[in-house]
Protein backbone atom coordinates (compact mmCIF):
# COMPACT_ATOMS: atom_id res chain seq x y z
CA UNK A 1 0.00 0.00 0.00
CA UNK A 2 1.52 3.67 -0.51
CA UNK A 3 1.95 6.15 1.79
CA UNK A 4 0.15 9.29 0.41
CA UNK A 5 1.74 12.46 0.85
CA UNK A 6 1.06 15.98 -0.48
CA UNK A 7 2.59 14.44 -3.60
CA UNK A 8 -0.13 13.00 -6.01
CA UNK A 9 0.26 9.26 -6.17
CA UNK A 10 -0.22 7.08 -9.17
CA UNK A 11 -0.03 4.00 -9.65
CA UNK A 12 1.20 1.74 -12.47
CA UNK A 13 0.17 2.59 -15.89
CA UNK A 14 -2.05 5.21 -15.15
CA UNK A 15 -1.77 8.36 -17.55
CA UNK A 16 -2.60 12.13 -16.27
CA UNK A 17 -2.68 14.75 -18.60
CA UNK A 18 -3.49 18.46 -18.86
CA UNK A 19 -5.24 18.13 -15.07
CA UNK A 20 -4.81 19.31 -11.82
CA UNK A 21 -4.32 17.01 -8.23
CA UNK A 22 -4.46 17.89 -5.21
CA UNK A 23 -2.69 16.69 -1.49
CA UNK A 24 -3.15 13.05 -0.68
CA UNK A 25 -4.48 12.12 -3.99
CA UNK A 26 -4.13 8.54 -5.43
CA UNK A 27 -4.92 7.16 -9.23
CA UNK A 28 -5.11 3.87 -9.62
CA UNK A 29 -4.03 1.40 -11.74
CA UNK A 30 -4.07 1.81 -15.65
CA UNK A 31 -6.65 4.95 -15.12
CA UNK A 32 -6.78 7.76 -17.39
CA UNK A 33 -6.96 11.53 -16.39
CA UNK A 34 -7.91 14.15 -18.98
CA UNK A 35 -7.90 17.51 -18.53
CA UNK A 36 -9.27 17.27 -14.86
CA UNK A 37 -9.27 18.68 -11.36
CA UNK A 38 -8.76 16.65 -8.02
CA UNK A 39 -9.31 17.56 -4.66
CA UNK A 40 -7.60 16.97 -1.89
CA UNK A 41 -7.80 13.61 -0.47
CA UNK A 42 -9.92 12.28 -3.37
CA UNK A 43 -8.75 8.67 -5.32
CA UNK A 44 -9.93 6.71 -8.10
CA UNK A 45 -9.36 2.83 -8.13
CA UNK A 46 -8.32 0.71 -11.14
CA UNK A 47 -8.95 2.02 -14.63
CA UNK A 48 -11.22 4.96 -13.88
CA UNK A 49 -11.42 6.95 -16.65
CA UNK A 50 -11.90 10.67 -15.95
CA UNK A 51 -12.19 13.07 -18.61
CA UNK A 52 -13.21 17.34 -17.95
CA UNK A 53 -14.16 16.90 -14.50
CA UNK A 54 -14.06 18.42 -11.61
CA UNK A 55 -14.01 15.84 -8.36
CA UNK A 56 -14.48 17.75 -5.23
CA UNK A 57 -12.48 16.60 -1.81
CA UNK A 58 -12.70 13.24 -0.29
CA UNK A 59 -14.35 11.57 -3.55
CA UNK A 60 -14.39 7.30 -4.20
CA UNK A 61 -14.18 6.84 -6.82
CA UNK A 62 -14.14 3.07 -7.97
CA UNK A 63 -13.00 0.55 -10.49
CA UNK A 64 -13.78 1.12 -14.09
CA UNK A 65 -15.94 4.16 -13.55
CA UNK A 66 -16.43 6.79 -16.55
CA UNK A 67 -17.01 10.46 -15.69
CA UNK A 68 -17.79 12.65 -18.70
CA UNK A 69 -17.53 9.80 -21.79
CA UNK A 70 -17.13 11.31 -25.36
CA UNK A 71 -19.67 12.45 -27.00
CA UNK A 72 -20.01 11.70 -30.92
CA UNK A 73 -21.41 14.29 -33.30
CA UNK A 74 -24.28 12.10 -34.41
CA UNK A 75 -26.21 14.68 -36.51
CA UNK A 76 -23.47 14.54 -38.89
CA UNK A 77 -23.37 12.15 -42.26
CA UNK A 78 -20.72 10.16 -39.82
CA UNK A 79 -20.13 9.04 -36.03
CA UNK A 80 -16.43 8.45 -37.32
CA UNK A 81 -13.34 9.70 -35.64
CA UNK A 82 -11.57 10.48 -38.74
CA UNK A 83 -13.69 13.92 -39.03
CA UNK A 84 -12.30 15.45 -35.75
CA UNK A 85 -9.36 13.20 -35.40
CA UNK A 86 -7.97 13.65 -39.00
CA UNK A 87 -4.27 13.18 -38.22
CA UNK A 88 -4.07 9.83 -37.42
CA UNK A 89 -5.15 9.35 -41.44
CA UNK A 90 -4.11 12.20 -43.42
CA UNK A 91 -0.87 13.79 -41.68
CA UNK A 92 -1.37 16.96 -43.22
CA UNK A 93 -4.95 17.60 -41.87
CA UNK A 94 -5.80 19.29 -38.57
CA UNK A 95 -7.59 17.75 -35.51
CA UNK A 96 -11.33 19.28 -34.98
CA UNK A 97 -10.81 22.10 -32.40
CA UNK A 98 -14.41 22.91 -32.09
CA UNK A 99 -15.17 19.18 -31.48
CA UNK A 100 -13.10 19.14 -28.91
CA UNK A 101 -14.59 22.34 -27.62
CA UNK A 102 -17.31 21.09 -27.20
CA UNK A 103 -16.62 17.77 -25.12
CA UNK A 104 -15.28 20.13 -22.66
CA UNK A 105 -18.40 22.65 -22.52
CA UNK A 106 -20.35 20.55 -20.31
CA UNK A 107 -18.05 19.07 -17.55
CA UNK A 108 -19.05 16.70 -14.62
CA UNK A 109 -18.63 17.88 -11.17
CA UNK A 110 -18.60 15.55 -8.54
CA UNK A 111 -19.14 17.02 -4.45
CA UNK A 112 -17.03 16.42 -1.30
CA UNK A 113 -17.52 12.90 0.45
CA UNK A 114 -19.24 11.21 -2.81
CA UNK A 115 -18.94 7.68 -3.79
CA UNK A 116 -18.97 6.56 -7.23
CA UNK A 117 -19.67 2.71 -7.31
CA UNK A 118 -18.22 0.22 -9.40
CA UNK A 119 -18.59 0.59 -13.80
CA UNK A 120 -20.76 3.76 -13.35
CA UNK A 121 -21.03 6.09 -16.13
CA UNK A 122 -21.68 9.53 -15.09
CA UNK A 123 -22.98 11.87 -17.95
CA UNK A 124 -21.91 15.30 -19.12
CA UNK A 125 -22.94 18.01 -17.99
CA UNK A 126 -24.18 16.03 -14.58
CA UNK A 127 -23.25 17.06 -10.78
CA UNK A 128 -23.47 14.74 -7.96
CA UNK A 129 -24.04 16.78 -4.61
CA UNK A 130 -21.76 16.46 -1.11
CA UNK A 131 -22.43 13.19 0.27
CA UNK A 132 -24.31 11.50 -2.56
CA UNK A 133 -23.69 7.57 -3.58
CA UNK A 134 -23.97 6.08 -7.33
CA UNK A 135 -24.35 2.40 -6.80
CA UNK A 136 -22.47 0.22 -8.94
CA UNK A 137 -23.30 -0.16 -12.55
CA UNK A 138 -25.45 3.06 -12.98
CA UNK A 139 -25.86 5.20 -15.63
CA UNK A 140 -26.44 8.81 -14.26
CA UNK A 141 -28.11 11.01 -16.90
CA UNK A 142 -29.39 14.38 -14.16
CA UNK A 143 -28.00 15.93 -10.85
CA UNK A 144 -27.65 14.24 -7.98
CA UNK A 145 -29.39 15.96 -4.52
CA UNK A 146 -26.80 15.86 -1.80
CA UNK A 147 -26.80 13.11 0.06
CA UNK A 148 -28.67 11.19 -2.15
CA UNK A 149 -28.37 7.40 -3.06
CA UNK A 150 -29.44 7.07 -6.79
CA UNK A 151 -28.83 3.23 -9.05
CA UNK A 152 -30.10 2.02 -12.26
CA UNK A 153 -29.41 2.67 -16.07
CA UNK A 154 -30.72 5.20 -15.96
CA UNK A 155 -29.92 6.32 -12.31
CA UNK A 156 -33.08 6.82 -10.50
CA UNK A 157 -33.33 7.84 -6.59
CA UNK A 158 -33.47 5.48 -4.32
CA UNK A 159 -33.57 6.87 -0.35
CA UNK A 160 -31.50 9.18 1.44
CA UNK A 161 -28.16 8.64 2.58
CA UNK A 162 -29.16 10.66 5.76
CA UNK A 163 -32.15 12.98 6.68
CA UNK A 164 -32.21 16.13 5.10
CA UNK A 165 -31.51 18.03 8.42
CA UNK A 166 -28.78 15.73 9.09
CA UNK A 167 -27.68 16.31 5.55
CA UNK A 168 -28.12 20.01 6.10
CA UNK A 169 -25.55 19.85 9.13
CA UNK A 170 -22.97 18.13 7.70
CA UNK A 171 -22.65 20.60 5.18
CA UNK A 172 -22.65 23.34 7.57
CA UNK A 173 -19.63 21.54 9.52
CA UNK A 174 -17.95 20.85 6.37
CA UNK A 175 -15.46 18.49 7.96
CA UNK A 176 -13.71 17.94 4.56
CA UNK A 177 -12.56 21.43 5.02
CA UNK A 178 -10.31 20.70 8.05
CA UNK A 179 -6.47 20.45 7.84
CA UNK A 180 -4.70 16.96 7.85
CA UNK A 181 -4.02 17.37 11.24
CA UNK A 182 -7.54 17.93 12.88
CA UNK A 183 -8.88 14.75 10.67
CA UNK A 184 -6.14 12.60 12.05
CA UNK A 185 -7.44 14.47 16.31
CA UNK A 186 -10.75 13.65 14.89
CA UNK A 187 -10.26 9.77 13.34
CA UNK A 188 -11.20 7.83 16.53
CA UNK A 189 -14.55 9.87 16.07
CA UNK A 190 -15.29 9.45 12.39
CA UNK A 191 -14.42 5.43 13.36
CA UNK A 192 -16.68 5.02 16.43
CA UNK A 193 -19.55 7.21 16.15
CA UNK A 194 -22.61 7.36 14.14
CA UNK A 195 -23.73 10.42 12.24
CA UNK A 196 -26.02 12.25 14.68
CA UNK A 197 -23.70 12.26 17.63
CA UNK A 198 -20.23 13.21 15.59
CA UNK A 199 -22.13 16.20 14.60
CA UNK A 200 -23.29 16.51 18.12
CA UNK A 201 -19.58 16.31 19.20
CA UNK A 202 -18.17 18.75 16.47
CA UNK A 203 -21.14 21.34 16.34
CA UNK A 204 -20.04 22.50 20.30
CA UNK A 205 -18.48 24.98 21.12
CA UNK A 206 -15.94 23.22 23.24
CA UNK A 207 -14.83 21.33 19.50
CA UNK A 208 -13.86 24.68 17.89
CA UNK A 209 -10.37 23.91 18.55
CA UNK A 210 -10.39 21.29 16.01
CA UNK A 211 -12.11 23.23 13.30
CA UNK A 212 -9.34 26.12 13.20
CA UNK A 213 -7.79 24.25 10.05
CA UNK A 214 -10.89 25.09 8.44
CA UNK A 215 -10.13 26.71 4.55
CA UNK A 216 -6.49 25.98 5.26
CA UNK A 217 -5.89 23.90 2.55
Amino acid sequence: MPTLSAQPFLHEGAIVTGSTLGRFVEIGAGARIIESVFGDYSYTDRYADIAYSTLGKFANVAAFVRLNPSEHPYQRASLHHFMYRSEYYWPQEQSEQALFDWRRSRPVTLGHDTWIGHGSVIMKGVTIGHGAIVGSASVVTKNVPPYAIVAGSPARFIKWRHPQEIADRFQELAWWDWDHETLRQALPDFRALSAEPFLEKYETSDAQPLRAGVGSL
